[in-house]
């Protein structure tokens, strides 16, 4: 059993508490079977099951959030530049930094995030133009309607008028979300065209967008212009030699503490 066959545990559809089904299977696990090897799992390695658990919408992403900045304090001392800063401010840095380092743990091909064009609301503000008719020496006279040769259309008089109107956002369709999925459809894998045409047979290869992940990963200037509006002023450069690689680390703690659950999970489920 893996991580990912985990969740059905939490919200059942049947009474048959299995990854596989009763009529093939000699080993099944019973219920207390699962909510054992669980507890084990979550003795040995709390943090990657808390971590999992948040990511799949099981449980508040409070804890594993707490237990993800105590490593960030472990991994800060790598980092001189982080080390140096004043008491208050460090920790503020460090804690825009989990929650980053954990909205990019939590991305995947399924998920979504919320529009930058329109923030969310499905809508955007646009200029249109809209034609309106004025009466300058006003309205027409009755007797206009019925006289040969005058029009009411005389003391008409057409202008276009420049307006802000909210439209549909063209970028999320007016849903107000769109998909992390890379244009690879989540696969990571892309059609290599030249490839194909020398083979004579389709050949995939590595997204080069998404370097085999299948979505779009959390931008890192995102979290430099977070710290610089809450906390302090970074420069691109600073950033980039200082601070980054400390948020970098970050990520892959996360996805390290996952896979330690997993094979603790295998291990006592096998």
């Amino acid at each position: 059993m893996n991580l990912e066959s985990i969740a059905k545990y939490f919200a059942p559809k049947s009474p048959m508490f299995s990854d596989s089904s009763r009529a093939t299977a000699t080993d099944n696990l019973t219920g207390t079977d699962v909510m054992a090897a669980l507890g084990l799992v979550n003795a040995r390695c709390g943090f990657g099951f808390d971590l999992y658990l948040a990511k799949i919408g099981i449980s508040s992403p409070d804890r594993a959030l707490e237990e993800l900045y105590v490593s960030a304090v472990e991994l800060s001392r790598r980092c001189k530049s982080v080390t140096e800063l004043d008491e208050t401010i460090r920790r503020r840095v460090l804690e825009i930094m989990c929650a980053f380092a954990y909205q990019d743990y939590t991305r995947s091909a399924a998920s979504v995030r919320q529009c930058d064009c329109c923030a969310g609301s499905g809508f955007t503000e646009a200029d249109v133009f809209t034609n309106k008719v004025q009466y300058p020496d006003g309205k027409p006279p009755k007797w206009a309607a019925i006289t040969n040769g005058v029009y009411p259309s005389y003391w008409e008089e057409w202008k276009s008028v420049r307006e802000t109107a909210r439209v549909m956002c063209n970028t999320c369709n007016g849903k107000g979300v769109i998909s992390n999925a890379c244009r690879c459809h989540g696969k990571g894998k892309v059609l290599d065209k030249k490839a194909t045409e020398l083979q004579g047979v389709p050949v995939m290869k590595e997204c080069g967008k998404c370097s085999g992940r299948g979505y779009a990963r959390l931008p890192a200037e995102s979290v430099r212009k977070a710290l610089c509006e809450g906390v302090m002023t970074i420069s691109q450069p600073t950033w980039s030699r200082n601070f980054k690689p400390l948020f970098e680390l970050l990520v892959s703690q996360c996805h390290v503490e996952e896979s330690h659950a997993d094979a603790a999970l295998k291990s006592v489920t096998r």
